[in-house]
């Protein structure tokens, strides 16, 4: 299965293309959104907390360190850029739609 929103590189890591909604009840995923995967956040987007959030819930969800979850660009913008290490495509893919 692919979709739009993940974009494998080399070397075993990939890119998640996703539309953020800062300052929501609870952080979930709330499906796609175009050609974006859609996350609503608890934490407000004041000084970086949502994407601290954003890149926490990410390793939480597909069972990687922190560590391994990189912001590569719009940190200012709901549409970012996510660049995971470590863990596989194909079981990313069933984490983040399930």
């Amino acid at each position: 299965m692919t979709v739009p929103w993940l974009k494998q590189e080399v070397g075993g890591s990939f890119t998640l293309a996703l539309h953020i909604q800062p300052g929501a009840k609870r952080t979930e995923i709330a499906g796609q959104h175009g050609e974006t995967l859609k996350i609503r956040l608890a934490a407000p987007p004041v000084d970086g907390k949502a994407n601290d959030c954003l890149i926490e819930f990410i390793a939480k969800v597909l069972k990687v360190p922190r560590v391994q979850v990189e912001l590569v660009s719009g940190a200012t913008s709901r549409r970012k850029r996510v660049r995971v290490r470590g863990a596989a495509a194909r079981e990313a893919i069933d984490r983040l739609t399930s």
